[in-house]
């Protein structure tokens, strides 16, 4: 097993104690807020454990609402709050194996098809079978090589 195998399946695996996350939602207050009034911490003592004043705690709220919030804040706030932040990436393809797969099979089709347009054009034109076929084929190829250009 090469290192970039490995280092995708420890991720892929990473990634699947987030899945179940994606249904979560936000609540529209934002996290700070919301859990903030629901274990009923008022905003002047949240800005007391965090040395800032109560507008200070609006703006923070106010900024985690806009998704302007820095990960670093969101952390210190987490931390004065006895909670931790947890954060990650799920891949929208539910692994990064499958995510690969996709971007292969795009890339595969690409290439195969320049080909086959080629060789239509010259009268050999191949069967729609036998160009799925390619298209797995070459796919396939791609996954194993991951080459730089299947992101491009």
């Amino acid at each position: 097993m090469n290192k970039k195998s490995l280092q995708l399946q420890q991720l892929n695996s990473k990634m699947l104690s987030f899945a179940a996350l994606k249904k979560v939602a936000v609540p529209p207050t934002g996290w700070i807020k919301a859990i903030r009034t629901a274990i009923g911490m008022s905003m002047q003592q949240l800005g007391n454990k965090l040395n800032v004043s109560k507008q200070g705690v609006m703006d923070i709220e106010k900024r985690e609402k806009e998704g302007s919030i820095t990960i670093r804040s969101l952390r210190e706030i987490a931390r004065v709050m006895d909670m931790q932040l947890v954060y990650g990436f799920v891949p929208n393809e539910g692994s990064l194996d499958a995510l690969i797969e996709k971007r292969a099979t795009e890339l595969a089709a690409q290439i195969v098809m320049r080909t086959a347009n080629s060789m239509k054009l010259e009268n050999q034109a191949n069967s729609k079978k036998r160009i799925q076929a390619a298209i797995k084929e070459r796919a396939k190829a791609i996954q194993n090589e991951m080459p730089k250009m299947l992101w491009d």
